[in-house]
């Protein structure tokens, strides 16, 4: 009897952490765990935390648009501002309660960095985004690159209402997300 309810809780257990990677509720950091196997167009374009140079952060070096270096032969496009949009409204219906409040500020100043990356690379070029481009800026002075679960509850107000300034100026922009 203890060997069969061992092994269904090591099935559960299999199943929960495979649903848990598909449904994206756990951070992706590329060559770490099961989502290495079919990284996401997030985590393969995002830079990684504290590396100027990582794909997507346009550093000389890093293959992104703008940084003088070629492509990488494995590189992906671009993420488009439509797909970054609807990982940034993702964010609208969630709060920093108990459980979760680290999460969700970190993955909100995530989605708005991502944001940044893709009006920054849109072929309409990144004039066509001044001011959410501009809010992005000034929170990031804000932030003072420290984006520690502390520092960014500090600046939540700051962070939220950048969120909710960005989705405000796109929803009047309709043509740049559908």
């Amino acid at each position: 009897m203890f060997v069969s309810s061992a092994r269904s809780a090591a099935v559960l257990t299999v199943a929960l952490a495979a649903f848990t990677v598909s449904c994206g509720t756990e951070p992706r950091t590329p060559g770490a765990g099961p989502a290495a196997a079919a990284p996401s167009v997030s985590a393969s374009v995002a830079p990684a935390a504290g590396n100027p140079t990582a794909p997507g952060s346009g550093a000389p070096g890093s293959g992104a648009p703008g940084s003088g270096a070629a492509p990488s032969a494995g590189a992906l496009p671009a993420e488009k501002v439509r797909d970054a949009f609807a990982g940034l409204q993702a964010t609208l219906n969630d709060s920093c309660t108990p459980g979760n409040c680290a999460y969700f500020l970190g993955r909100v100043h995530d989605e708005l960095h991502r944001m940044d990356r893709a009006m920054k690379n849109d072929p309409k070029g990144p004039g066509h985004f001044p001011e959410p481009i501009d809010l992005i800026a000034k929170l990031d002075e804000e932030l003072g690159g420290d984006r520690s679960f502390e520092n960014l509850k500090k600046h939540q107000a700051s962070l939220i209402g950048t969120r909710d300034k960005i989705n405000t100026w796109m929803q009047g922009h309709p043509d740049d997300y559908r």
